[in-house]
């Protein structure tokens, strides 16, 4: 090997190395830009702390042990030759070989433990800033934190320990097997050789029995056989087991160091038998003998007490035990009054479906085909008529949608950089088309309802996954104007600034676009934005959360903002079983998203998390104050954290009980709802999630909130409600609400119905839908007729101690993607009947005692569709509450009665 081709080698190593580091280097300076301009940086510096100090404390044991280990093992065989290559060219080069090898895959090895253990910087931290649960497991009586922060840590330590001593014995029994010593009839395995590979050994064992030892703890979440942790054979063998073993490992590391000593083969090698023979027996055998003469013949006596352990522990886990329970005892017998006692609960009645709504909004909202509205989210406003539930959506922009001539550099990048306000409908009401009666719509939005917009560009939401500029020299497209384009300059605080040439060098090298380097567009005021979409930006500042894959809008005094709901998880709480659903995580890749989700078995909505759809401001507001992980989190993090108290009432009236969350918890309670072991085990009480029909497919019923009145209670609130069926069973068993108002925010009450009594379900409900011949009748005419029928969400809707059933019909031509709202189905007792509208249908149900139109809130533009005859019922109703308005002295109230008697009898008249 000559001299240039050596120097060209070293070249070509330095390039390979130097680029990946030179291209890291500047990622974390880019890196440190941003979380000082977002207001993070401590969380940027303490993880870059910590992760370099953990992979440099393992990168330099694994050199100086894997290295003395090598050296050691060279000297220990400097008399001898490597016999690999023998009787070749290269034979004369195998100490360079090998050598070089060596130096290479112990470097290798170093930087790969380094990494891993760096990904380890939260654990580290969390053990080093553990919280007290204040609650022992009842076997080992080790606090719960025990086995989610410490518990973790000592199993990482014993890993990066046993890999390092077993790629140490791999390292130095290549040497010798290379330099023939196990192969050697002359001088066979020295003394010093088999020193170092006992103790190499020895170290091997220990790590083994330290690992038998913590194997106890994870006994605790492991499912077994009937129970979930640990059962009567976890409890009376296989902890036997692992602790005989823990002792045995000690034994057989006594016997290999007393065999530096005095060497006895066959000692050895009987002690290794006699270990690896109480292993098979231990872990195996003993436990499985266990497991089927003496468990599996009295299973349920034998396992009740751990299946306590599991039921307990698993209802603590997801809070399932603060859920209050109360009987509700249906009857069917409504009257007016009770209907105009629910008056606000009726006026909120979600008539419209996110997914029918979300078609509508595009074809009627998006104005322009580089807007998009990518989800429909729920929340309610304190309007002049009272609580109002209402559906919104934010109009985001999608550059990639450009017209093909137009996706250039400088249109999406510098140009079209952000969307333009949201569109706000009631739930309930509708035109005289089927369509939704905005409240906020148009472009620049207009609102009817005093929810005015100051701040309506969305320059961070849940599409803009592409980088911008703002501060440039050309003004960024605002929105359309008739014929022409109205435009802007972004005035907010988001984005890094980018006003020196190193820091455009820096962003042009590390995004790889050197446009940024050459433009002439860019000046001192420039500022580049980044991880602009909203999961992205969160998770980016604060990975060790888990988050909710749908943020909400609300209006912040007129500033569009996204409210995510943030999760403190673990999968190590004792004697929990974990979530068949799991938290959904959203990957962005170049196709769009990914989704995966990761198992847990405790779970707490210990944060929300507020992004301002303008600046990208971020605030962590913590909401679960006593939450151990999230204690240990502000404890990390000190500053990053916001106290509940500090954020405004109005934001926190928006606040809702995550939906997430709620599937996880009731997925959790088809099962734990059952709290007596015996009831459990046989499975007697087994529930699950109601089926219903939507677009001609079966589907599970999603939870969904609703303004109502719970039973017992004074006022309307908002409420996630989720009803249950038993197993295999349509009829209907439960329901269960969760609470998003005030004090009461985080309350899960459920109710049951009698069990001796026939509830029907969500499907028995759509069965009789079916059944009757003037609704079938009418939805088969329709759906032959070039257009397709679509059947919303069921809503089954409490009321005092009866139930509504509700069910809107949509219309959609097979050529346009507008579903219009045209029906409501309404069942009540033994009635199922189809109307225009939702009072409508109830007016028929109630024939006997009128819906008053004071309690049944309909859209205006519905009027002339109405019937004489209920427009008759409109106007006496309406002049018996002018009379009562007068009697409590009420003028202001008769007045506007007054005004509404007039647009009726006007109407009569027509």
């Amino acid at each position: 090997m000559n001299r240039k081709t050596t120097l060209g080698l070293w070249l070509l190593v330095v390039v390979l190395i130097g680029l990946p580091v030179s291209s890291g280097l500047i990622h974390l300076l880019t890196e440190s830009w941003w979380f000082e301009a977002v207001n993070f940086s401590d969380i940027f510096w303490k993880s870059l702390f910590w992760e370099g100090l953990l992979g440099g404390i393992v990168f330099t044991l694994f050199i100086a042990v894997l290295g003395l280990n090598y050296l050691i093992s060279q000297a220990l065989t400097r008399d001898r030759n490597y016999q690999i290559f023998q009787y070749t060219e290269l034979q004369s080069y195998s100490d360079l070989i090998v050598k070089s090898i060596a130096v290479f895959l112990i470097g290798f090895i170093a930087l790969i433990a380094a990494s891993n253990s760096a990904s380890s910087w939260v654990s580290v931290l969390q053990f080093i800033h553990s919280q007290s649960f204040n609650k022992t497991d009842p076997i080992f009586a080790q606090d719960i934190g025990f086995y989610i922060f410490r518990l973790p840590f000592w199993d990482g330590l014993r890993q990066v320990l046993l890999m390092l001593s077993v790629w140490g014995l791999a390292i130095t029994g290549t040497i010798y097997s290379l330099k023939g010593v196990f192969l050697s009839k002359t001088k066979g395995v020295s003394r010093p050789i088999r020193i170092h590979l006992t103790i190499v050994c020895s170290a091997i064992v220990l790590l083994i029995g330290w690992g038998f030892w913590l194997n106890r703890f994870h006994l605790i979440n492991e499912s077994s056989g009937v129970v979930f942790g640990i059962g009567y054979t976890d409890a009376n063998a296989r902890i036997f087991g692992l602790n005989l073993m823990a002792i045995a490992t000690l034994i057989l590391t006594l016997f290999l160091l007393i065999s530096i000593v005095r060497w006895r083969p066959k000692g050895l090698m009987t002690a290794a038998s006699i270990f690896i023979l109480s292993w098979m027996v231990l872990l195996g055998i003993y436990p499985w003998f266990i497991q089927q003469f003496v468990v599996r013949p009295n299973e349920l006596v034998k396992e009740k007490p751990y299946l306590e352990n599991n039921i307990q522990n698993t209802q603590a886990a997801y809070q399932l035990d603060n859920i209050q329970t109360q009987d509700f005892n249906v009857q069917a017998n409504l009257t007016r009054a009770d209907l105009s006692k629910n008056a606000a609960t009726l006026n909120n009645v979600r008539l419209w479906d996110y997914r029918p709504l979300l078609q509508t909004y595009r074809q009627l909202q998006e104005i322009r085909s580089y807007y998009r509205f990518h989800d429909v989210d729920v929340d309610r406003y304190q309007l002049k008529d009272g609580l109002q539930q209402v559906m919104l959506s934010a109009r985001e922009l999608e550059s990639n949608q450009l017209p093909a001539q137009a996706k250039n550099w400088v249109n999406q990048q510098l140009k079209y950089t952000h969307g333009h306000g949201l569109v706000m409908s009631p739930v309930n009401r509708v035109t005289k088309d089927g369509l939704p009666d905005f409240f906020i719509q148009d472009i620049p939005p207009k609102s009817k309802v005093g929810l005015d917009i100051t701040e309506p560009g969305i320059y961070y939401g849940e599409l803009t996954n592409s980088y911008i500029f703002t501060g440039t020299e050309t003004d960024e497209f605002d929105y359309p104007e008739g014929g022409s384009n109205a435009f802007t300059r972004y005035s907010g605080q988001g984005g890094v600034a980018i006003s020196n040439p190193i820091r455009k060098l820096a962003y042009a090298l590390d995004l790889q676009n050197f446009q940024i380097l050459i433009s002439n567009y860019f000046k001192d005021t420039t500022k580049i934005h980044y991880h602009r979409a909203v999961l992205d930006r969160v998770q980016h500042i604060a990975p060790f959360l888990k988050y909710d894959q749908d943020p909400y809008l609300v209006l912040d005094e007129g500033k569009p903002t996204w409210v995510i709901d943030a999760y403190t998880v673990s999968d190590q709480y004792p004697y929990s079983e974990p979530s068949p659903l799991g938290l959904r995580d959203r990957q962005i890749t170049e196709q769009g998203f990914s989704f995966n989700r990761s198992q847990i078995n405790y779970i707490r909505n210990s944060v929300k998390v507020l992004v301002n759809a303008y600046n990208g401001d971020v605030k962590f507001v913590v909401v679960d104050p006593n939450d151990p992980i999230i204690k240990t989190f502000q404890a990390i993090f000190p500053s990053i954290f916001t106290s509940q108290d500090r954020i405004k009432p109005e934001i926190q009236s928006h606040f809702r009980y995550p939906e997430d969350l709620f599937q996880i918890q009731t997925s959790q309670y088809l099962t734990y709802h059952m709290s007596n072991p015996e009831v459990y085990y046989n499975r007697e009480d087994l529930w699950q999630l109601p089926r219903q029909v939507y677009e001609n497919q079966e589907v599970l019923v999603e939870p969904y909130y609703i303004i109502m009145r719970l039973p017992e209670q004074e006022k309307t609130e908002f409420i996630l409600i989720q009803p249950f069926t038993p197993s295999k069973k349509d009829n209907m068993i439960s329901w269960m609400a969760a609470r998003s108002d005030g004090e009461n925010y985080g309350s899960l009450i459920q109710y049951s119905f009698p069990k001796q009594s026939l509830i029907f379900g969500p499907r028995q409900i759509e069965a009789r839908i079916d059944q009757d011949p003037t609704i079938s009748e009418q939805l088969t005419l329709w759906s032959q007729s070039g257009s397709k029928v679509i059947r919303g969400n069921l809503i089954i809707l409490p009321l005092e101690d009866s139930l509504l059933y509700i069910e809107p019909i949509y219309l959609r031509a097979e050529q346009a993607a507008l579903p219009e709202l045209k029906r409501v189905v309404v069942a009540y007792d033994k009635s199922v009947v189809m109307a225009k509208t939702f009072d409508d249908a109830l007016n028929q149900i109630f024939r006997q005692s009128p819906v008053p139109q004071s309690t049944i809130q309909t859209n205006d533009t519905n009027d002339d569709e109405k019937t004489i005859e209920t427009l008759a019922q409109e106007a006496l109703q309406t002049h018996q509450n002018a009379e009562t308005a007068i009697k409590n002295g009420d003028w202001s109230k008769f007045g506007e009665l007054q005004k509404r008697l007039k647009n009726i009898l006007q109407k009569m008249n027509k």
